[in-house]
Formats: C-alpha cells, sequence, structure tokens
C-alpha cells in the first residue's frame, strides 16, 4: 500500500497508557502494510502540569491539521485550580460537536440484557454540566449552604447530535430513540427534542421513537429490541447513559468513543477516537486490562481516515475490527470478558490474525 496517513497520538497515564502502546502494535507497517506516521503528544498529567495545559492545546492543533486523533486515558485531577480535564479542553480545542459510542455484542460473551443489535450513543460533546460555572452560598456545613451550577447548550450544537443521530440510524437501518427530559425543562432540554423533531422532519424515512431518558433507561434494560437503536443525548445524559450501554455487553472496554467536530454541513472534518473508560489504576502494570476498545479506537479513527478520502485505510480497519472480534470469538479474552488472557496476549492474537488476513 503506498498512500499514507498522519495520525495524532495523545498518550496518557497508567493503564491508558498501557493500553495505547500495546494497541499501536496494530498499526505497524509490518502488521497493517499500511504506512501510518505518528505524531506523539504526552498528555501525562505530570506533562500538563509541567506545561500549563500547552501540550493539550498543541495536540489539539496538530488534530485540526491532520483530522485524525487517537487518545489514552488520562487522569483528571480533582482539585480546584490544578490542570482540569485534558478531555474538555481537545474537545473545545477541535471544536468538537458530537461523541459517538457504539455498544455491540462481543463474540462469545452474553449480554446482561436483552440486546442483540447495536445501540448508538450520540451525545453532545461540550457543554451542558461541562465546564459550568459553579459555587456555593451560605454557611460552609450549615443548613443554609447552597450549591448552584449555571450549566448552557447551544442551538447548533443540538442541531448536530440531532441530525448525526438521523444521519448514524439510516445507515444502520435503525430508529432513534430516547432524548433528554424534556417535560420536566422545556427550555433547557426541550431544545435538543425540538431539534430532534425537526430532524425527523428531514429524515422522514427513518423510524424515531421519542423517549424520555428515565423511560428510555428502564427500556433498554427490560425490552428486547428488534433493530440497532441511535440515542441522542445531553452532554451529561450521554455519559450516563453510554457507560451503561456498553455495559450491557459485557463490559465498558468493549468498544471504542469516537469525537467528531463537524463542518458546516455537519459531515466530519476530525475524529478523535479512544477508549472510554478511565486509566484503571488497580490495573496499572498488571498486563490484565481489556485493550478490545483501544484496539476498535484504531480502527475507527482509521474508517474516518477513509471517509476523508484514504481509501486503504478503508480495509485497514476492517482488519483490525474483524480480527478483534475474531480473538473474542476464540476465547481470548480478558478477566472482565470471562477470559484469562493478559493484554499483550490479545494482542499479540489480534495482529497474528491481522498478518493472516493482510499476507
Amino acid at each position: 500500500m503506498a498512500e499514507g496517513l498522519t495520525l495524532v497520538v495523545c498518550e496518557g497515564d497508567e493503564t491508558g497508557q498501557e493500553l495505547l502502546e500495546q494497541s499501536l502494535r496494530v498499526l505497524d507497517h509490518d502488521t497493517l502494510g499500511l504506512a501510518v506516521t505518528l505524531l506523539r503528544f504526552d498528555l501525562s498529567l505530570g506533562n500538563r502540569r509541567r506545561t500549563g495545559n500547552a501540550v493539550v492545546h498543541e495536540a489539539a492543533e496538530a488534530m485540526r491539521s491532520t483530522g485524525l486523533g487517537l487518545k489514552a486515558a488520562t487522569i483528571t485531577p480533582p482539585g480546584i485550580g490544578d490542570v482540569g480535564s485534558p478531555n474538555r479542553i481537545l474537545r473545545e480545542g477541535v471544536g468538537g460537536s458530537v461523541i459517538v459510542r457504539t455498544g455491540r455484542r462481543i463474540p462469545g460473551v452474553a449480554p446482561i440484557a436483552p440486546v442483540v443489535h447495536p445501540i448508538v450513543v450520540v451525545r453532545m460533546a461540550v457543554g451542558d454540566a461541562y465546564g459550568a460555572e459553579e459555587g456555593r452560598t451560605g454557611t460552609t456545613g450549615a443548613a443554609d449552604e447552597i450549591a448552584w451550577r449555571t450549566e448552557r447548550i447551544d442551538r447548533i450544537r443540538c442541531r448536530a447530535v440531532a441530525e448525526y443521530a438521523f444521519r448514524t440510524a439510516r445507515t444502520m437501518a435503525g430508529c432513534v430513540y430516547g432524548g433528554p427530559k424534556w417535560t420536566v425543562s422545556p427550555s433547557y432540554e426541550g431544545l435538543l427534542k425540538e431539534e430532534m423533531d425537526a430532524a425527523a422532519g428531514r429524515h422522514s424515512d427513518v423510524e424515531y421513537r421519542p423517549t424520555l431518558i428515565d423511560a428510555a433507561y428502564a427500556g433498554l434494560l427490560t425490552e428486547s429490541d428488534n433493530q440497532a437503536l441511535v440515542i441522542p443525548a445531553l452532554n451529561r445524559d450521554g455519559d450516563c447513559l453510554s457507560d451503561l450501554v456498553l455495559a450491557l455487553y459485557g463490559s465498558i472496554a468493549g468498544a471504542e468513543s469516537v469525537l467528531l467536530s463537524l463542518d458546516d454541513t455537519l459531515s466530519p472534518v476530525v475524529a478523535m477516537a479512544e477508549a472510554p473508560h478511565g486509566t484503571a489504576p488497580s490495573l496499572a502494570g498488571k498486563n490484565v486490562a481489556n485493550p478490545m476498545a483501544m484496539l476498535l479506537a484504531c480502527a475507527a479513527v482509521l474508517d474516518h481516515a477513509a471517509g476523508r478520502g484514504a481509501s486503504v485505510a478503508a480495509d485497514a480497519a476492517v482488519a483490525i475490527r474483524e480480527a478483534t472480534l475474531r480473538t473474542a470469538a476464540a476465547g481470548i479474552r480478558t478477566f472482565d470478558l470471562g477470559g484469562n488472557a493478559s493484554t499483550s496476549e490479545v494482542v499479540d492474537e489480534v495482529v497474528r490474525h491481522i498478518r493472516l488476513g493482510v499476507a
């Protein structure tokens, strides 16, 4: 394959960095047959503190240039006045509009709810509870103490979430399901519902079942679905909902997360793929964490490279995804999926499957 890609890699912390290093093995030229240039940025907590987050802004700028990014899990320190969340800086830095997370059946793993087809959560990427102004008034520790938070969303991102949800549902022959709690908050959460309804009008061929967020949670756990579902969500709702959806299929570490920046036609211009789980400090250095999400993130970013015109990336994405799922089907899985394989053993087998296919 003569064509090559340039990919921004955001390094992370603890198990997040270990999984990134293991997963990058599938992008080796000798494995995939594709020339991939990696622009690496150290987003570990220590380096973010040393640079005052300058390295995070540099990584975001590089992603705006290349259009492609891959990120390891990072630590967000809880202290006030610390460097905060690199995720928020990256999302704002690349102009992220939506985050897409797809729950899907993992071969050999029985889901804990009656789910058969994929469930995609299309979540607002910025705003809402994240980055909101907050504070407290009254006497600390006394009965009169009040905590408050001022949240904001805007129509353009609600429109992006709704439109992308319907476009995704069309490609999957699925149903747009769920939504915010618009009955309780008709002005705030109703803004997303208005854009969902408008998108439904533009996509009359897509089934649309708007459902209040609490009822949607219950429905996912109790109703046997007969088609793929796509769920548009506010930032906070989508964060919680996507963790539930991924866990339904066996593990939050079993699927990737993709941040998208969209242009004026609501088409992706930047895609940053990552694992949706955290740094799992209790697993650090033990070689036992599940690499599936990071492996599938590698496939996802190649999918978006193909969408940007790098045609050779499409076959590479399929090769990684199929090899990852075949490995799970063969019973080579980490402990969270009922197996006893190590992280490196799983990746060894994925690499073996890819090389067999490429050869």
